[in-house]
């Protein structure tokens, strides 16, 4: 056979076992499967779902479209696979792997002094978290995790609450954007840049800053950085009345988002979702209050919960969190203390940059901690922090070198991915932008 007579494959991506198929392709438990079998259901709720979801749908009656991955509204390298009759979505399948980019993988190759700047780019709209849990994970292998000095933890809750603030911000500027809002993506990205600049003149980053490190952060808070963050908090309200007159009481904006994308307490909970889409639903859970980590039992805020679990309740949600993390932040004025901002031992801490100058062991020691690193005793060890998305979680396995052994991320927007072809099936396709929006996905750390 000549080369001439070789069938050419028509040119096409197939994620494989990730596409939706037809109907006509799938079984009654495979159909099931795709729109709700992980849920708890009784036996006659299954069977009343498998009848619901096959009335008498044909392949020719319905049409598989893709939204994404190049979508301007799916926050990243998203692809979905919706199932329309007509305007109506029957089935939707997200699809990742676009942006795969191997972090954690990657971290098991770099030592433990060097794994923030690893971790950090992973939900790059909120860094300072993704730094703190791997942090925190790291100092409870240690068992240092007890003597960290308080200045570190109050600014380690400085920073954090301020990334909070800055990522819900940028939720605020990106819906509004996807729903037509586009005044409100100047808006948000403006008071957004302001928490950046503060972010740059303490780091001397805007993002990914490898700041927050493990035994406390890599320096002190410059001066007057405290004017500069009461100058944040004092331009916020009137900005933040603003926008509740743009947004909140907008009879267009209420009909864009009331009733779109619903989800139960129950199904979330199944799922595993975390963040303000569980709280959307009614259920109080946040970690900073249900299982409080650094200083949070010292300070005083209210969890932030949603009645009837749709988009409208996850944007208020996170408009209002905007205002308890600005109140944390005033109580992290009040009681922030003086003293070290990192931990004193040599085995973890590099020595201070003046005594390298001065002495031969000094720079011996500086050179090792950042080309060896430190070794960790042999164990495991998992922690999770609220992130502005959810349950942000750090597992790591040491073998006692100076690498880990094993480290797996426990990524919010990945398992709050999954509640999208709940929220979708049964709306309008033009609610699909609205619904992605609500849950606010980061793909950095979806495909991390």
């Amino acid at each position: 056979m000549s080369t001439t007579d070789i069938p050419i494959a028509a040119a096409g991506t197939d994620e494989g076992g990730q596409e939706l198929r037809p109907r006509s392709e799938l079984t009654a438990k495979q159909l099931l499967r795709e729109v709700g079998a992980v849920l708890r259901m009784s036996e006659k709720e299954a069977a009343e779902l498998t009848t619901s979801i096959s009335s008498d749908v044909a392949d020719d009656q319905t049409m598989i479209i893709n939204m994404g991955p190049q979508h301007p509204s799916t926050h990243g390298v998203l692809r979905l696979m919706l199932e329309l009759k007509g305007e109506t979505v029957l089935r939707c399948k997200p699809i990742i792997g676009y942006l795969h980019t191997g972090m954690e993988k990657t971290g098991e190759e770099l030592t433990y002094m060097q794994g923030g700047t690893n971790v950090t780019r992973m939900d790059y709209a909120s860094p300072f978290n993704n730094e703190l849990v791997f942090s925190l994970t790291t100092e409870k292998l240690l068992g240092i995790d007890a003597d960290i000095p308080e200045r570190a933890t109050w600014i380690r809750m400085l920073l954090s609450e301020l990334n909070r603030m800055s990522s819900h911000l940028l939720f605020l500027a990106t819906n509004g954007m996807d729903i037509g809002a586009v005044s409100m993506m100047i808006y948000g990205w403006r008071e957004r840049e302001e928490v950046l600049r503060f972010f740059q003149k303490v780091t001397g980053l805007r993002m990914n800053h490898n700041f927050v490190r493990p035994g406390g952060v890599a320096a002190d808070l410059p001066a007057g950085w405290r004017d500069d963050v009461l100058e944040i908090l004092e331009a916020l309200p009137a900005r933040l009345e603003e926008y509740d007159i743009l947004m909140t009481g907008q009879p267009i904006w209420r009909e864009r988002l009331q009733g779109v994308g619903v989800i139960t307490a129950d199904e979330a909970v199944a799922l595993g979702a975390t963040g303000p889409i569980l709280r959307s639903t009614g259920v109080a859970w946040d970690l900073r209050r249900s299982m409080p980590y650094m200083k949070y039992d010292e300070v005083e805020f209210d969890v932030i919960v949603g009645s009837y679990g749709d988009a409208f309740d996850r944007y208020a949600i996170r408009f209002n969190e905007i205002r308890e993390s600005m109140r944390i932040v005033y109580q992290i004025l009040e009681k922030m203390p003086k003293g070290d901002y990192r931990i004193q031992n040599k085995k973890v801490t590099p020595p201070p940059r003046a005594r390298i100058d001065e002495s031969m062991e000094a720079l011996i020691h500086h050179f090792k901690i950042f080309t060896e690193g430190f070794k960790v005793p042999e164990g495991e060890a998992y922690v999770a922090i609220e992130s502005p998305r959810g349950e942000i979680g750090c597992y790591i396995v040491s073998d006692g070198s100076s690498k880990p052994y094993r480290m797996r991320m426990r990524g919010p927007s990945f398992i709050n991915i999954q509640t999208l072809p709940h929220m979708m099936r049964g709306g309008l396709v033009a609610d699909a932008v609205a619904v992605i929006s609500s849950v606010d996905p980061v793909l950095g750390e979806v495909d991390r």
